[in-house]
């Protein structure tokens, strides 16, 4: 998922940044600004006046220090100036986006004040800026240490922690976007606030979708909606299984810019969802007339053509996406599982082979290699497929599954009843699955087992397995003599 960016390009672009500087150079700006248009308007001798008065508080004391010494005076000595104040150097060199000039300088300053919470965070914008991110990290932590109400540095860390899409860190980032939206930036930013609600919505949206809601919610009270809003409300309503919501949102969406890609790509893969293809693929080609190469929207129309039954018309969909992105795994696997459903075993096999070769131990890979092999009646090799299978994944029920049916093709009965244990412990009973465990008991010559697995199978099948049911009834037949 994309986050905001902790600010790492320019201090006055993000709504962040400006509260990240604490206000330290927003002031300066409008000020500079405000005089400017003054000037312009009424001329340079009251600028002079009104920056007197701005740099002065005693406007008049000020005046009098530029008046003529009365006869026989001199003016006094100057007073030494004070050296630069070192903070307000570095800041000035992150003003100017010299990060690496501010870093060093934040060093020197840091050496001497190791709790100043300002240089703290400060340190680690620079190091944020220059995309050394764990170095930002650290130091933003180091901030928050020494001013836990400091809001910028909850943001900033939060942004970074969200950023790593590590699902191990997506806790740690939502604590400090919370902490940050509980805080208030210094000066008083809504856009700031607005921006960590929003990281924390763009975060939650899958995991717990009515916080992200809240939080997004929070953050167009602060400040106006945008188009991303809109899309993300779409995607917090349908992973929150409220589709309506999630259409409605979508189209909401394309009403304000029809040629949104994210947009057209969430509603089509809404209505594919809800099996609503006749009206997912007009949407979609109309999008692929603007965009002919988009592989997710190739994707989605080879999607609506095989759930159509149209598979060659899928499949060449895929053959182009697939010419057009050789290298990525996602449209090599869609290509393989269509020549599979196609019944082009040879060549779904060659590209699943291809996948295997970078990630040998892929249990979903093994899994399809394994069902070819099991198409093709090579039964020995299959089990060894998916054994490799539920090395990878001891969980894997499907691989399981087809260890008991290979087995039971190859007479290894016993082995069938322990593939059919292991599968039971991770997936409910099925009717294949019921008719294997009543065949495999049938041929070890366990008749009640066999019997009463029959049954249980029957009573699953409903009419859907014709010859199985036919075979079930004539066993129990001779079984229950």
């Amino acid at each position: 998922m994309n986050f905001p960016p902790s600010p790492r390009s320019s201090r006055c672009h993000l709504p962040a940044a400006g509260a990240l500087r604490s206000g330290r150079c927003a002031l300066g700006v409008v000020v500079l600004c405000a005089l400017r248009s003054v000037f312009r308007a009424l001329g340079s001798v009251f600028v002079l006046c009104a920056l007197s008065s701005v740099l002065c508080p005693t406007s008049v004391l000020c005046l009098a220090q530029t008046a003529p010494l009365p006869p026989g005076s001199s003016a006094p000595d100057a007073p030494p100036q004070s050296a630069p104040d070192p903070l307000a150097l570095a800041e000035s060199a992150i003003a100017a986006q010299n990060y690496s000039a501010a870093a060093a300088q934040l060093d020197v300053y840091l050496s001497a004040h190791p709790g100043d919470a300002r240089a703290l965070f400060d340190r680690g914008y620079a190091a944020d800026a220059l995309g050394q991110f764990d170095i930002a990290e650290s130091w933003y932590r180091k901030a928050i240490a020494a001013n836990p109400q400091q809001f910028e540095s909850h943001l900033a860390l939060g942004l970074i922690l969200a950023a790593k899409g590590d699902p191990g860190d997506d806790q740690a980032a939502r604590e400090q976007l919370q902490t940050a939206t509980q805080l208030e930036p210094n000066p008083p930013n809504p856009g700031a606030k607005a921006q960590a609600d929003r990281a924390l919505a763009r975060l939650l949206s899958a995991s717990d979708p009515a916080a992200a809601r809240d939080a997004l919610v929070a953050a167009i009270r602060l400040t106006q909606e945008t188009p991303a809003d809109t899309l993300l409300t779409a995607e917090i309503a349908e992973n929150a299984g409220d589709n309506d919501v999630a259409e409605q949102a979508y189209r909401r969406a394309l009403q304000s810019d029809p040629t949104s890609p994210q947009a057209t790509a969430g509603l089509a893969h809404l209505l594919i969802a809800e099996k609503r293809y006749a009206d997912a693929q007009p949407l979609i080609q109309a999008a692929l007339q603007r965009n002919p190469d988009d592989p997710a929207l190739n994707a989605q129309l080879a999607a609506v053509l095989n759930a159509q039954g149209k598979q060659a018309d899928a499949l060449a969909v895929l053959e182009k996406l697939h010419q057009l992105r050789p290298a990525s795994r996602s449209v090599t696997a869609m290509l393989a599982d269509a020549e599979f459903q196609a019944g082009n075993l040879d060549q779904a096999d060659a590209l699943y082979q291809q996948l295997l070769a970078n990630a040998p131990s892929d249990s979903a890979l093994l899994d399809a290699h394994g069902r070819i092999l099991v198409r093709q009646q090579h039964y020995a090799d299959a089990v060894a497929a998916f054994r490799k299978a539920v090395a990878a994944q001891p969980d894997d029920a499907d691989a399981w599954s087809g260890i008991a049916f290979a087995d039971s093709e190859l007479h290894q009965y016993s082995d069938e009843l322990q593939a059919l244990s292991m599968r039971s412990k991770f997936a409910p009973e099925n009717p294949s699955s019921l008719f294997l465990w009543a065949t495999a008991y049938d041929n070890l010559h366990q008749t009640k087992a066999a019997a009463d697995y029959y049954h249980r199978f029957l009573a699953a099948a409903q009419g859907k397995f014709p010859d199985q049911e036919w075979q079930a009834k004539h066993r129990l037949v001779a079984l229950e003599k």
